[in-house]
């Protein structure tokens, strides 16, 4: 027998490994527990405020309005996050919209007289790149009557709205008071309630949004 052929016995045991340690292989993987699935941002009502009619400046910037002077009312903030579906991949193409009342209350709507301040915007969009990543230039909500503090969002991709629901701030004694946020659970109200920390930039807010795309 030549001496670099292996005995029959060894090439039998050594083609037995072979088929064995790939069944442990993907026995091990089998075992591994598979990586846990993110909550869906709980959906809100929209609300009687949608803009009827888009504003002319639609960007992500509330605290200017087209060519009119900065919005020097409110608490300026930063309002950020990510578009992502239930297993953590970024929803690139995502469309984030963002509503919300001026400093005294009033909204951009005829249903709210149309009160609300010309200088700011009070709605913008954004669509988020591969990276889901979304960004306003906004004020910290305020209270108005029989309302918590809060800014109304809606998340569409291409023809399809995946969520409509509503930014709250954590801490404001307003939330127990607030029927619509009194009727989510625990684990809904933490994931649309959340501080507004002072930063190197001023206030910000990261809101991480879990849709099913």
């Amino acid at each position: 027998m030549p001496a670099h052929t292996p005995h029959p016995l060894r090439r039998r045991a050594l083609g037995a490994a072979l088929v064995v340690m790939p069944a442990l292989w993907l026995g091990a993987r089998a075992q591994q527990p598979a990586a846990p699935r993110r909550l869906l941002t709980p959906a809100q009502t929209e609300g009687p405020f949608y803009p009827i009619e888009l504003p002319a400046d639609t960007d992500p910037d509330l605290l200017h309005n087209g060519s009119r002077a900065p919005y020097r009312g409110g608490q300026p903030a930063w309002v950020d996050g990510t578009v992502s579906d239930t297993e953590g991949r970024p929803v690139a193409g995502a469309q984030v919209e963002i509503w919300q009342c001026d400093e005294h209350g009033h909204y951009h709507h005829p249903g709210d007289g149309n009160r609300a301040d010309a200088a700011f915007q009070g709605f913008g969009r954004v669509t988020v790149g591969a990276d889901g990543r979304y960004r306003f230039r906004t004020i910290r909500p305020v209270p108005y009557t029989g309302r918590t503090p809060h800014i109304h969002v809606k998340v569409k991709l291409g023809t399809r709205e995946l969520l409509t629901t509503q930014l709250y701030v954590e801490g404001d004694p307003g939330n127990a008071r607030d029927g619509i946020w009194r009727r989510l659970d625990d684990a809904s109200r933490a994931a649309v309630t959340v501080p507004f920390e002072r930063g190197s930039d001023g206030l910000q807010a990261r809101f991480p949004i879990v849709v099913a795309a």
